[in-house]
């Protein structure tokens, strides 16, 4: 197969010349509800995850990823758009709950936005990502890029969906943020994949995404998004899955089926990366493994999850591992502090693109990072956002991390050293506090969103 040639010139670590290289092909896992230590090489008692293991093996472990606001619906704008979900005023899963949240119309009578009734900001929160933003699809399709969607969308409906945002074609989506059941009829209301009768979703998304590898003969480079439901509620694992975890280490119940949910998605891993290798391929394609936000369930050593305390490390903080042959070194970590914004101008740098070419975007590329495996220096903190409850943001810069409530409090935690956030060091930093606090005002001010601020 053909590749188009990058306009990058890359400079290899390991012999100091300079060479050419083909613009990779791409996979992206995107898992929904992924806790960074719930894989296997991270939590061995409690999870079994030998393909995920080997990417690790294989490239650069990250250590310090953060997602901007670690909801459903939120972390997947940031990542298709690489700007911040409070700039894309977009700050809540999009829920057509009507018990929970009252929806906001717009000049066209379209329910454009919703309010959650127990939000106490009352944030009007976007119900899609709006097409003129750019997404890395059509960033990649510039460069020449054939993109495939599978899996969970979440951003809006059908009009909003991936193939009216630069993909070429979608399996498996809807306008749901979880299935029905991992098991058929995965989606009651839609007819989505509605003709299967066995398969476990994960699987049957799988088949698919290793069918089109198998069958692809364009004369230029691909990307596969593969936006798993997994593991998200339901938690349903696979039958034969579940008995190896029940009992493990106390695992019982939810957990158990929870940490069979997460043994399905690394096999997933696993076969794709598998048929990439048959296919003769896999030397020339970059792999991205990475989580929309932490688990439903709270782990040790970390606080929060996805429904309590969601900005600490346990919600915020996710697995992000890269994978490029030739180019990434093998089975290192890199502790640079960076953020699911930064995919977007990541990937249109690695194809030759300028990120400076597209306007207001949130995160940095990291090529030269995946290049060199160095630190990454940021010149500026990353925040996270939500607009759920009082505890609503972030700001995270070098060892430090602010947590900001609506009602003004604040708390301050060396992350470094207390990765649990159990020592508030706020009563003796006050200086720290106010140089994060200053800095959250004006970056507030930057996303359009001071007036639903704690500290005005």
């Amino acid at each position: 197969m053909k590749k188009l040639l990058s306009f990058a010139l890359l400079v290899c670590g390991l012999c100091g010349t300079t060479q050419a290289l083909e613009n990779p092909n791409i996979v992206l896992f995107f898992v929904d509800d992924l806790g960074w230590n719930n894989l296997g090489y991270r939590n061995p008692n409690l999870f079994e995850t030998p393909n995920v293991d080997q990417l690790a093996n294989d490239g650069i472990d990250f250590q310090q990823c953060y997602v901007a606001s670690p909801t459903c619906s939120p972390s997947r704008s940031t990542l298709l758009t690489g700007k911040h979900p409070a700039r894309l005023n977009l700050v809540r899963h999009i829920s057509g709950n009507a018990k929970n949240v009252k929806m906001v119309y717009d000049e066209q009578g379209r329910a454009s936005h919703h309010l959650l009734l127990s939000d106490p900001a009352q944030f009007p929160s976007k119900n899609w990502v709006d097409l003129e933003n750019v997404t890395y699809a059509e960033a990649l399709k510039s460069h020449g890029y054939y993109n495939l969607f599978v899996g969970k969308w979440h951003l809006g409906p059908k009009e909003f969906h991936p193939i009216h945002q630069g993909f070429d074609r979608q399996i498996g989506t809807t306008d749901h943020g979880s299935p029905s059941s991992y098991y058929p009829d995965y989606f009651q209301d839609e007819d989505v994949l509605e003709e299967q009768t066995e398969a476990y979703l994960t699987d049957k998304l799988t088949d698919e995404t290793i069918h089109f590898i198998d069958g692809y003969d364009e004369d230029q480079p691909f990307m596969v998004s593969m936006w798993y439901y997994n593991v998200h509620t339901p938690n349903i694992g696979r039958k034969d899955l579940v008995p190896r975890f029940k009992g493990r280490a106390g695992l019982e119940g939810k957990r158990a089926q929870y940490a069979a949910q997460v043994a399905a998605v690394d096999e997933s891993v696993g076969r794709i990366r598998t048929a990439l290798k048959d296919k003769g391929i896999d030397k020339n394609t970059l792999v991205i493994f990475t989580s929309d936000q932490g688990s439903l369930y709270e782990w040790e050593p970390y606080r929060g999850g996805k429904r309590v305390d969601t900005l600490c490390e346990g919600g915020a903080r996710v697995p992000f591992i890269v994978s490029w042959p030739g180019v990434t070194e093998r089975g290192v970590t890199n502790n640079s502090i960076i953020q699911t914004t930064d995919v977007l101008p990541t990937l249109v740098e690695l194809v030759g693109g300028n990120p400076a070419d597209y306007g207001d975007l949130d995160g940095v590329s990291l090529f030269s990072t995946l290049r060199d495996n160095t630190e990454l220096q940021r010149d500026k903190p990353i925040y996270g956002y939500r607009a759920y409850e009082d505890l609503y943001v972030s700001v995270r810069e070098g060892d430090w991390k602010l947590l900001g409530y609506r009602d003004g409090r604040v708390s301050l935690y060396n992350v470094v050293d207390d990765r649990s956030e159990q020592d508030d060091l706020a009563n003796t930093n006050p200086e720290k506090v106010q140089l994060l606090l200053e800095k959250l005002k004006a970056w507030e001010v930057e996303m359009d969103v001071q007036q639903y601020s704690g500290f005005q």
